[in-house]
């Protein structure tokens, strides 16, 4: 007879968590989205300014994170902090957000950027291989819209099942995947650096630097004309501070996913220290070298050359002037691997989520039980589906920008709760508390309300749709109220 069982065990140790950290963050972001930052703020002084605001913003999180995970050291993460701070409604929201649309979704582009660079290797892979095109009508433009399915996709989704199989059978089997393969992307990417750093270009990079902190924003001539040209216009002011929250979007999606250490906090090894310290270790680490490897940048390719990338692949460019020919299929490996353990780490995390959402009530009620493996099968499972049919809907990479200023807006809440559970529960026990408080949260959640209004002025098309995302969460959750039950399926 199958043992049945209803804990998580706690099988992994500080350096196991820290991987996860570092992994979950590392994706194909750092080796594309520098080309839309530098199309935003134009210069090599801002996109590094873009990368280090990131960064600092990131690490503060982190830190202050690690006091809530010293008081709630169980699964479920940012979840039970949001409920413990405020109520559970709130955090329902965040846990039918990342359900919906922020780790699924994230799962997704991830995956179909595996494939993406895969083709680099075996081109039948390519995305521009498309096994089913259905025309859908006409874009602003008059030109005929497809709903397509390229082969890209379809390895997208067989990665995401393959890795979701891998997690069904136990934590040490996920555990192993990340941290062989981010301690190898860690080792490539500081290869990747030191080689840049070695061929170092000085009157590339003395041109890069000349005008530093002029600041231009690069768009097409014709939106519906690529080949008509781009424009550069000076940015200051206001627009200044709009470029740089726009350009913020690409490298807080390449920072992103820092937290889900502390979703799986119940199969850590003393969570109370171990999910603190993973944090700051996994995100120092990941800000170090998102910094470096745009210096890198900076120092073997023209500003040009890295807003101009082809389809923005920046670190295939890079890796050319690096490598040579070669590099392409450098990078390429690099990026495979990249992705692929970030996508463990995604996935391992995720379920624990809806795993506890489901004890409160509010999820899948079989994604409450843990399989003969001591996981949540059934929540694995369920969210592979969602990703699968976000690789499939084509627009995943939009519902990304969409959601992150949503993302940062629960960010902001969280640390938030801080203040609010030194008033609610000021005798609680806090092995760990927040670095810098009050003065570092507070900074923290005035950048992240100031990134999040920059965005709904300057980027409103980003910003209403996400919030519509959240919002649907709300009759949800009464209805899962209502029914004085978990939500249930019949399976």
């Amino acid at each position: 007879m199958t043992e049945k069982l209803t804990t998580f065990k706690p099988t992994l140790s500080l350096f196991d968590a820290t991987m996860i950290v570092a992994g979950s963050m590392i994706g194909s972001g750092i080796f594309i989205v520098s080309a839309d930052i530098t199309r935003n703020v134009g210069s090599a002084g801002w996109l590094i300014a873009v990368w280090l605001i990131t960064g600092f913003m990131t690490l503060t999180a982190a830190l202050s994170y690690g006091e809530l995970s010293a008081m709630f050291p169980k699964a479920g993460g940012q979840y039970v902090y949001l409920k413990e701070s405020y109520n559970p409604l709130v955090g329902f929201l965040y846990g039918w957000s990342l359900f919906a649309v922020i780790q699924t979704g994230t799962i997704a582009a991830v995956g179909v950027a595996f494939s993406k660079f895969a083709a680099y290797l075996l081109p039948a892979l390519s995305e521009d291989n498309k096994l089913i095109k259905i025309q859908t009508g006409l874009d602003a433009c008059n030109a005929p819209t497809f709903f397509s399915i390229s082969a890209a996709q379809i390895v997208s989704i067989l990665l995401i099942i393959l890795l979701t199989y891998t997690n069904t059978k136990g934590v040490k089997g996920g555990k192993w995947i990340q941290n062989i393969f981010t301690s190898t992307k860690l080792l490539s990417l500081f290869g990747l650096i030191i080689a840049g750093f070695i061929v170092f270009k000085p009157e590339i990079w003395h041109a890069n630097w000349t005008n530093a902190w002029v600041a231009t924003k690069t768009s097409l001539k014709d939106a519906c004309n690529s080949s008509a040209g781009f424009t550069v216009a000076g940015i200051t002011g206001t627009a200044l501070l709009g470029g740089i929250a726009a350009a913020m979007v690409g490298s807080v999606f390449s920072s992103d996913a820092w937290n889900n250490v502390t979703f799986i906090a119940g199969e850590i090894k003393n969570p109370k220290k171990n999910i603190g310290l993973s944090l700051f270790l996994g995100t120092l680490i990941v800000t170090v070298i998102y910094v470096c490897a745009n210096l890198v940048y900076l120092a073997v390719l023209p500003m040009d050359a890295i807003v101009h990338a082809e389809k923005d692949r920046v670190a295939v460019a890079a890796s050319n002037a690096i490598f040579g020919n070669i590099g392409t299929y450098v990078i390429a490996v690099m990026i495979m691997i990249s992705t692929f353990g970030c996508n463990n780490g995604l996935i391992l995390a995720g379920a624990r989520v809806y795993s506890t959402m489901a004890k409160d009530g509010l999820f899948f009620k079989q994604a409450e039980k843990l399989n003969k493996n001591a996981v949540p099968g059934f929540a694995l499972w369920i969210q592979c589906l969602v990703a699968a049919l976000l690789c499939l809907s084509g627009k995943y990479g939009d519902l990304l920008d969409m959601i992150s200023f949503v993302v940062v807006m629960f960010y902001a809440l969280t640390i938030a709760g801080i203040f609010i559970l030194r008033k609610k529960m000021p005798d609680a026990d806090r092995p760990y508390k927040a670095f810098g408080y009050p003065v570092l949260p507070a900074i923290y959640i005035l950048m992240a309300i100031s990134f999040c209004i920059l965005l709904i002025i300057f980027k409103p098309a980003f910003t209403w749709p996400g919030l519509i995302i959240v919002l649907i969460g709300i009759p949800i959750y009464y209805i899962a109220l209502h029914n004085k039950k978990p939500i249930e399926t019949q399976l």
